[in-house]
């Protein structure tokens, strides 16, 4: 008896767990970083997301917690996400450098790297690369059919042809200032647009 829709992105779902799951254990045994006992903070949100959020490294919160966007960035998201009227179920969050590293610029390539590995397993529908450490990451990876990426905030761009990409200001460094916050705001709320166009399947 063929499988029937729900089966087949139930084995799916199943598949991108197992696999961030394992991406999880590789990070906490990698050998490049020079952490000491900090733990990688590690991707969240859903295995199937449709939106992707990147940014370079984690700030103190995170690196407590040892998750990517918990805290201060993570709660203004939300209520960014609420407004938009995006279902944060949807969404998945990561950074570029895993490990609390003083100088994020010198993170091991082989860190950096599995930013593709998360694509890859994830499978989204558009990247939303905050600032220009990220977007300069994210442009020198290999991400399979992947062309660069403008610094052009607030404009929807093809990354690859299945995947949209929106470039944003840092979302750490647009929390205490007001100018800073209305220019976040003016080119994420893009994404709730992008959103509302989504077919529904």
């Amino acid at each position: 008896m063929p499988a029937t829709d729900d089966e087949i992105k139930e084995k799916y779902l199943e598949r991108a767990i197992r696999e961030l799951n394992h991406l999880t254990h590789e990070l906490q045994a990698c050998p490049h970083c020079p952490r000491g006992k900090l733990m990688p903070v590690l991707g969240s949100g859903h295995p199937q997301a449709d939106v992707f959020m990147l940014k370079q490294a984690p700030a103190a919160a995170e690196i407590e917690e040892g998750v990517a966007f918990y805290g201060r960035a993570g709660n203004a998201l939300m209520k960014s996400f609420k407004r938009l009227g995006i279902d944060p179920l949807v969404v998945y969050g990561t950074l570029c450098v895993k490990c609390p590293t003083a100088e994020p610029d010198l993170a091991a390539p082989e860190c950096m790297h599995r930013v593709v590995e998360e694509i890859a397993i994830v499978q989204p529908k558009i990247v939303v690369v905050m600032g220009e450490p990220a977007l300069r990451v994210l442009n020198n990876l290999d991400v399979p059919l992947s062309r660069p990426i403008e610094p052009l905030e607030g404009e929807i761009q093809a990354f690859t042809p299945t995947v949209d990409a929106l470039y944003t200001p840092d979302i750490d460094d647009s929390l205490d200032e007001e100018n800073a916050k209305q220019r976040f705001w003016r080119s994420f709320k893009t994404l709730g647009e992008w959103y509302e166009d989504l077919p529904p399947y």
